[in-house]
């Protein structure tokens, strides 16, 4: 079977890593020259939680902490501070993902809005503890609940395009990943 070569679940990293930085790029873009009055999901979060619950082998935790630690020091975030969150919370899923599994899509999504709003309540918790100024508490919501509401798409474009669904009973690509 083509899944259980290790090149192709090197070639899902790669994708992973390169829709990624796509996005980083993206957002980088000097494309509107005013703030904006409202802030849009992460979708760098939401990819990693879709391809972690579907199949942890594509998103190791070494490639998560990279990626959103590039993006904590491109956007100008306290390096590390997300990128530590990210990894924990992504690691919690994974390790309620084969209960998930059998659920269906609605536990799996309160899940991952129950992990971003414990993500960012200690976000925001350790930022104030530090005396680090912060984005207005509104805006922080704002971005949550837009990643919690992006998230069944971001799920569904992984599926459609990237071809990332989640692990079967008889499948071996998961097992020979995780070992």
């Amino acid at each position: 079977m083509v899944e259980q070569s290790g090149i192709y679940i090197l070639a899902r990293r790669l994708i992973f890593a390169a829709v990624c930085l796509s996005i980083i790029f993206w957002r980088l873009l000097p494309l509107d020259t005013l703030p904006r009055g409202w802030a849009g999901p992460d979708l760098i979060v939401a990819l990693t939680f879709a391809w972690v619950l579907r199949r942890p082998e594509y998103a190791p935790p070494l490639l998560i902490a990279a990626l959103v630690l590039l993006a904590d020091l491109m956007f100008q975030r306290p390096p590390g501070l997300w990128a530590a969150l990210v990894l924990i919370g992504s690691e919690a899923l994974k390790a309620r993902a084969a209960g998930l599994r059998d659920m269906g899509f609605a536990p799996e999504w309160l899940s991952v809005a129950i992990a971003l709003v414990a993500m960012t309540l200690a976000e925001r918790t350790v930022l104030a503890i530090l005396l680090v100024p912060q984005a207005p508490l509104g805006l922080s919501l704002m971005q949550m609940a837009m990643t919690v509401l992006v998230y069944p798409l971001v799920v569904a474009a992984s599926a459609l395009f990237a071809r990332v669904r989640r692990v079967r009973p008889g499948d071996v690509a998961a097992v020979a990943g995780r070992a």
